[in-house]
């Protein structure tokens, strides 16, 4: 393991945890900022008072409904997504020795929505709510799968992306004919609003129907950090030095589709998140997979939770969603990678 090369930057591991509490400090400030802001605006004090019940008037009472229904489940979501994205993104970026390789653009998310969708579609979500993550998550595993299988042929990058977008391309158009046949133009309007991917009016049971999934793929992907570093050498030098390579293959696809599946299950779809997120910081961790780990899942919680405020305070009447401001940010991000890719290959 000492002989993976580690390059200038935040490489040891007490600064590395500088970084995790500067971020987790940056998360908790802007919780605080997203539980006080909206229509209704409560200030800190006034929240802290609700949380702790201390008062029982009218306005105390109404603050403590729009807290407890509204604005903390919201927060809750932009945490758990945000992290899993995040880590998600990190986890198959190191999996697949690629620096373009994410979720959303990969097609895992799509294929995750697909699955969501199918199960509103046939009404199987009201059986049982729980049909909703797992056909999600199967999806995004197989989808997972798939990538994993063209990467480990040797394909190159532009490959994989070409792959992914056909991927992505092929659930989009499955998820239209669902859309194309729903029997009212009110459930079609429900399934492309749910698409675009938002926070909105989302409730504990959101919360509560996420959680165990998020929280299980989380520690799945974090324990595959030490593996991937040895990765980073190869398949070859990492089988040498003792890593299971079918063992960690399937560790990954497992929590890809947990944290992914979960996640596109409650919010729809949201993209872009676990690209940005690894490439800030993999230098300020001297770009050793176990240490990006964290900071991805952090940096990626504060980034959805800052475009979510962001949203909230410039949207008018009609909120915008979630998922059309992260590919706002994400697509020019992705542009300049390519860019920078193309220049460094020649």
């Amino acid at each position: 393991m000492n002989a993976i090369p580690v390059r200038a930057g935040l490489s040891n591991f007490s600064n590395a945890w500088v970084l995790n509490g500067a971020l987790l400090a940056v998360l908790l400030m802007l919780s605080c900022i997203s539980l006080g802001i909206g229509s209704v605006s409560i200030g800190v004090t006034d929240w802290w008072s609700v949380i702790l019940q201390q008062q029982a008037t009218d306005l105390a009472l109404r603050h403590q409904s729009i807290m407890q229904e509204i604005r903390l489940p919201r927060v809750v979501l932009a945490v758990l997504v945000g992290m899993s994205l995040g880590m998600a993104g990190a986890a198959l970026q190191g999996l697949l020795r690629n620096p373009l390789a994410e979720p959303g653009l990969l097609g895992v998310s799509s294929s995750a929505g697909l699955g969501a969708v199918l199960c509103i579609y046939f009404g199987l979500w009201h059986w049982n709510p729980w049909l909703l993550p797992t056909v999600a998550m199967g999806c995004a595993a197989a989808a997972t799968t798939v990538l994993y299988r063209i990467a480990s042929k040797g394909a190159s990058n532009l490959t994989l992306i070409l792959a992914g977008v056909a991927m992505s391309s092929l659930a989009a158009a499955l998820t239209s004919l669902a859309i194309n046949l729903a029997p009212t133009p009110t459930d079609m309007q429900d399934i492309v609003l749910w698409l675009m991917g938002s926070l909105a009016d989302r409730s504990f049971d959101e919360v509560r129907l996420c959680l165990p999934f998020i929280a299980l793929g989380l520690l799945i992907l974090a324990f595959s950090g030490r593996q991937l570093d040895a990765l980073t050498l190869g398949e070859d030098e990492a089988a040498s030095m003792g890593v299971n390579l079918p063992r960690l293959r399937a560790q990954i696809i497992a929590g890809t589709a947990l944290c992914v599946g979960a996640s596109v299950a409650v919010t729809g779809s949201i993209g872009f998140i676990g690209l940005v997120v690894p490439h800030l910081f993999r230098g300020l961790v001297g770009y050793r997979p176990s240490r990006l780990m964290l900071p991805s899942a952090l940096g990626g919680a504060v980034l959805l939770l800052s475009a979510d405020i962001a949203l909230r305070l410039l949207s008018g009447r009609v909120e915008l969603m979630l998922g059309v401001v992260t590919a706002l940010i994400g697509a020019p991000f992705f542009f300049y990678l390519v860019v920078r890719e193309r220049w460094r290959s020649r």
